[in-house]
């Protein structure tokens, strides 16, 4: 997917956030459910990352430059690491802050209209299920972007299923059940960013895809007729959908110039094309008749 649909995606998805957002917040006015709350903040937390990704990923965009020399893609990361930090760490807190106490409490909440309340959750959770539909329709389900965006929305369908038991409860006059969902929708909140930021602070740290994906490019190099071996093959992400790629390529000693660099370029252009990134550096090593290695 190009960056411009990712921005008229994430543009779309910040709209459903905010007409849901206002959605929980006045009806948690009306009602006096604190779980409705919680909630609200929950797809405010969604907000705030979605924004921050939206500035990033329109930041992200910029070319390389003498400073940011691999280009501006961590942009991304960086925002996400802000949200988890700045904002849902804090908003989780907050919510405890709240909803313990109103566990000793919760025999003087008032409640009113809670069937306003439960229709607004199933709603939401409606509205949350539908992106979950279309990802295994489409089996978009394997990628690493996608089992993030994956998790979040099961990590939504979750709060908002705690805040709906909740008002259940709520209406059969257990009101201490509210305190508790919302103390359920914290706990969600706070995880999250504490996912959120072990990821991108790992990528921010120089972060690779993972062994497989290590695997994979070096049994592309190693398809390439000339290439003996390979090693010293270093990967680390330069944004979600970006990666550079340094490897040694060891080929047989005296053999032409313009033949080695043939079989360089091969191996670039495969691990370009797996990549789908143009950050690939490859060294070229000789192996004498001896066995022995020797860099060019």
């Amino acid at each position: 997917m190009s960056k411009e649909s990712d921005l008229r995606s994430l543009k779309i998805v910040l709209a459903v956030y905010l007409v849901v957002f206002l959605m929980k917040l006045g009806v948690y006015f009306v009602t006096g459910v604190y779980a409705l709350f919680a909630e609200a903040l929950h797809t405010l937390s969604d907000i705030f990352i979605t924004g921050f990704l939206i500035i990033a990923l329109i930041w992200s965009r910029k070319a390389a430059d003498a400073d940011h020399m691999y280009g501006h893609g961590r942009a991304q990361n960086a925002a996400a690491l802000v949200a988890a930090t700045l904002f849902i760490s804090f908003t989780s807190f907050k919510l405890y802050e709240e909803a313990i106490p109103r566990i000793y409490t919760h025999h003087e909440a008032v409640y009113a209209n809670l069937e306003l309340a439960m229709g607004v959750l199933g709603l939401s959770m409606v509205i949350a299920a539908a992106p979950l539909v279309l990802m295994f329709m489409r089996k978009k389900t394997h990628g690493a972007a996608a089992k993030a965006q994956l998790m979040e929305l099961v990590n939504d369908e979750l709060g908002l299923l705690a805040a709906m038991v909740g008002t259940f409860f709520i209406m059969e006059g257990e009101y201490i059940a509210d305190p508790i969902a919302a103390i359920v929708v914290a706990t969600i909140i706070a995880v999250n960013a504490a996912n959120l930021f072990r990821e991108n602070f790992s990528l921010l740290m120089g972060g690779h895809p993972g062994k497989d994906y290590l695997q994979d490019i070096e049994h592309l190099a190693l398809s390439v007729e000339g290439v003996i071996s390979i090693h010293e093959l270093r990967v680390e992400y330069l944004g979600p959908d970006s990666v550079h790629v340094d490897l040694h390529i060891v080929v047989k000693r005296g053999i032409p110039v313009e033949e080695a660099d043939e079989i360089s370029e091969k191996v670039c252009l495969l691990v370009e094309k797996f990549t789908e990134s143009h950050y690939c550096v490859v060294h070229l090593d000789t192996l004498d008749t001896d066995g022995e290695r020797k860099k060019s």
